[in-house]
């Protein structure tokens, strides 16, 4: 098994390297990710710009390759340039902070493995629910174990994605793993009033994940009950209900 590594956070964050330590006991191991944080560029490509890649030394003498852009466009150049076969899974993560809801829309991380997914390449997105004192070992020994149940799933060769978050809680005290869907509702979000030094005005956007009564089967709701959620997603965006109506209003 071959599986390539990636992030959102940085080719230096310490979820990645967890990931990567974990993930070795199962097979070949590579490293391709951004070297600096893209959180939230969504699924972002760079097209006027070039992609600067180089080689890097990162903890315990592991290589990986740094890239000057996207998550999206670390997974593009990783299976076009820089590995010399498509791998057998790429795996983004371990975020800093739960992906759920609305929030997949946004993520650098989910769009990673979603780019992963459109090449034709079996991938899953991981995410932990905290943004401070992250147990990353932990959550690293829980994906590689999802890995293992999953990786012989006929379903994930159908574009298929799966965003997985993971409670930040003790291993004894997560309560299990539920499949979920997408929670939908809004979220409630907040932008903080500043004024600099020049006395300019500014905004800074915080409480994006925060989100009153999510429904219980969802990604939200599953999560904040203490279980592993992992929700299988798909890039095609089609409302196919819709379909038949439109087509009956302006035509096929």
């Amino acid at each position: 098994m071959t599986i390539l590594v990636t992030n959102d956070d940085g080719i230096y964050a310490p979820g990645l390297m967890a990931l990567y330590q974990e993930l070795r006991l199962l097979g070949e191991v590579a490293v391709v990710a951004p070297e600096s944080e893209q959180s939230a560029v969504g699924h972002a490509i760079s097209l006027i710009t070039p992609l600067r890649v180089k080689k890097v030394a990162l903890a315990g003498g592991v290589k990986g390759y740094a890239v000057s852009g996207t998550p999206a466009d670390c997974v593009k150049i990783a299976l076009a340039e820089l590995l010399p076969e498509p791998p057998t899974l790429v795996v983004s993560g371990i975020n800093l902070g739960p992906n759920v809801g609305i929030n997949v829309l946004y993520s650098g991380t989910v769009s990673a493995a979603t780019e992963a997914t459109i090449l034709g390449v079996k991938a899953m997105a991981v995410s932990l629910n905290t943004y401070k004192e992250a147990d990353f070992a932990t959550a690293a020994c829980l994906t590689r174990e999802l890995v293992v149940q999953l990786r012989n799933w006929t379903g994930w060769s159908r574009g298929i994605c799966l965003n997985v978050n993971l409670p930040a809680l003790p291993k004894e005290q997560i309560k299990g793993v539920k499949v979920t869907r997408q929670d939908t509702g809004p979220l409630v979000e907040h932008f903080e009033c500043r004024v600099d030094p020049r006395e300019h005005v500014y905004y800074w956007l915080a409480e994006i994940n925060e989100r009153r009564d999510p429904e219980p089967d969802t990604d939200y709701g599953v999560l904040n009950a203490g279980y592993i959620s992992v929700t299988p997603i798909h890039y095609d965006l089609t409302d196919y209900p819709s379909l038949k109506d439109l087509k009956d209003r302006i035509g096929r």
